[in-house]
């Protein structure tokens, strides 16, 4: 059974609380469930999900992908556009990554619209909300299967 890591960046916490206008309503424990309910109509997965709004938090737990987990899922919040730690420790892992967010990066603000992460992820998925995440993990595990067999 494939091993999925759901990485959330900073502020994802405050999912559901945080300017609703444009992150939505649901909590970030809405959108686990939701992955869970995808993971069991697709055939099962396990699923370990994290969230920190540090750095090398991430970097440390995307590190342990290596080797133990057969995908990741991203959403690096404000990470996205500047961080090539994170984005050195996902091409140092080999792991297929997906980048998502919630919102449409590339029509918000300027600096938003770049992501250092995409080049190392096998996709991106911005602008549906949290489906963004059920999409994400159809695809990964697609992918993974396709990987292996």
């Amino acid at each position: 059974m494939p091993i999925i890591l759901v990485i959330n960046g900073p502020n994802l916490n405050l999912l559901g609380k945080r300017e609703p206008h444009i992150y939505g309503s649901e909590t970030l424990t809405d959108v686990e469930e939701k992955v869970k309910r995808v993971a069991s109509e697709m055939g099962g997965c396990e699923l370990i999900f994290f969230q920190s709004n540090h750095e090398g938090q991430i970097v440390d737990k995307i590190h342990e992908a290596f080797g133990a987990y057969d995908g990741i899922i991203i959403n690096p919040g404000a990470f996205t556009h500047y961080s090539y730690a994170i984005r050195d420790a996902i091409s140092g892992v080999n792991v297929p990554t997906i980048e998502v967010h919630l919102s449409n990066i590339h029509t918000r603000e300027e600096f938003r619209h770049h992501s250092v992460i995409a080049p190392v992820a096998v996709g991106q998925v911005v602008g549906l909300g949290t489906l963004g995440y059920e999409l994400a993990l159809r695809a990964l595990l697609s992918t993974i299967k396709g990987v292996k067999g």
